[in-house]
């Protein structure tokens, strides 16, 4: 089994959400031993922003030679791909920034969305062709979003990657949510409290298709 570890905070080791990641990835491996981690930090390593160069792939084949700036960023749009399709398990760490996702982690979900890699178009709609993951989502946030209707309008993180996943064709979508973290010692205690029986209880948890076999 592969897992691939991605972390987007740019709080280095201060960062909430890079506390929840470790830990996932620590617990899962000592529940599925043998599992092989590969890490990507999208803050210090974050891809350039998608670009007309970097369309590359979701263009017809023509016979123009390709610019040394396409090559570039198509080279790392396929590495990137490659690496996310390679994995059997992908653990996210997703802080909430100005009610959405930070830049970093959209850079590198802007390269994994290729038609005919992660998903299709289809006469009835789109398909997704990266089924069969888990991805696991550590979501934190400053303030707390999930328990009313005006604070789950405001947040654009769990909706967004659920969302997308989902188009990808990954069923089996994993949340830790760690919220209220700026509230006070009492309100951030609570909500790694949470997270940690969350942790605890999705990594021993089978696949979803597993579980409906």
């Amino acid at each position: 089994m592969k897992l691939l570890h991605v972390d987007s905070s740019i709080n280095g080791a201060s960062s909430s959400s890079r506390k929840l990641t470790r830990d996932i990835v620590s617990q899962w491996v000592q529940a599925h031993p043998g599992t092989q981690v590969e890490y990507l930090d999208l803050a210090a390593d974050t891809p350039s922003h998608f670009s007309q160069d970097a369309m590359g792939f979701r263009l017809p084949p023509s016979d123009a030679t390709p610019s040394e700036s396409q090559r570039r960023e198509n080279a790392l749009s396929e590495a990137l791909v490659s690496q996310f399709l390679d994995a059997d398990v992908v653990v996210i760490g997703a802080p909430l920034y100005n009610f959405s996702i930070p830049s970093q982690l959209k850079a590198w979900i802007d390269r994994l969305a290729q038609a005919g890699r992660t998903f299709k178009y289809t006469e009835k709609g789109p398909v997704g062709l990266a089924g069969g993951k888990i991805v696991i989502t550590a979501l934190t946030r400053g303030g707390i979003y999930s328990t009313s209707e005006a604070g789950r309008a405001m947040e654009h993180q769990e909706t967004y990657l659920k969302t997308l996943f989902g188009f990808f064709g990954i069923t089996d979508v994993r949340v830790v949510r760690a919220e209220g973290t700026d509230l006070g010692a009492e309100s951030r205690a609570q909500a790694f409290q949470t997270a940690a029986a969350a942790i605890r209880e999705l990594t021993a948890e089978q696949p979803a298709e597993a579980s409906a076999a």
